[in-house]
């Protein structure tokens, strides 16, 4: 999906609004989506692969605002990013690729500000799990009743939780469990991108969609 212009255009409107000035980047990878973050005050690109960090300060040069961050969410030494003083996270389709999800969003939950948001994209419905989720590394997907029990635990209270991408839905469930895929076509991408995604998202932008590919979720920490 690094392909999918028009959909990183969309995820990052929907995002980018709910995030602070202080934002810590779980599971930045190469950093698609950091450059969107650098008119922040502080941005903490955090993830546990060193060479993604090293493409992400070769990528985002002369940044004084941008810090690389060594850790897994889930484990101990993510704590320290902490010391940044973060007023909010995004982990965008990364929790999914985490085993011990709880712990991850507990960490996140302990390193923001009172007051500070977590926001999540997840892929959605766990009866769209196929071989494409199995070959990307996913644990699971997601409803919205579980996320709610995911927030609970880490105190936290979920602000908003809508499915996205109803169209992606049909057309993931497909690959799943008709054609058995185990990798996302090239050219069904490209369609998706070009020609669906900017109807699809300003429908949704009028209405939300009982259903879709996706989970948009923005978990705030009480003040």
């Amino acid at each position: 999906m690094s392909r999918a212009r028009n959909y990183f255009a969309w995820q990052s409107r929907m995002v980018a609004p709910e995030l602070g000035r202080r934002v810590v980047e779980v599971g930045c990878g190469v950093g698609n989506f950091t450059g969107v973050l650098l008119d922040r005050d502080v941005v903490i690109a955090v993830d546990p692969d060193a060479e993604y960090l090293g493409r992400v300060r070769e990528r985002y040069p002369n940044q004084p605002n941008l810090h690389t961050f060594q850790a897994d969410a889930s484990d101990e030494a993510f704590l320290e990013v902490a010391r940044f003083r973060p007023d909010s996270c995004v982990c965008l389709n990364v929790l999914e690729h985490i085993e011990d999800d709880h712990q991850a969003v507990r960490n996140m939950a302990s390193v923001i500000a009172p007051g500070g948001a977590i926001v999540l994209l997840l892929p959605a419905f766990p009866a769209l799990y196929g071989p494409i989720d199995r070959n990307l590394g996913h644990y699971r997907r997601y409803r919205r009743d579980a996320v709610a029990r995911l927030a609970a635990a880490a105190g936290l209270r979920v602000r908003r939780a809508r499915y996205m991408n109803a169209i992606g839905f049909f057309g993931w469930w497909i690959n799943a469990r008709v054609l058995r895929r185990d990798t996302q076509s090239v050219a069904q991408i490209d369609f998706f991108d070009r020609v669906l995604v900017p109807i699809m998202s300003r429908l949704e932008h009028i209405a939300a969609p009982p259903f879709g590919q996706s989970l948009f979720v923005v978990l705030e920490k009480p003040a």
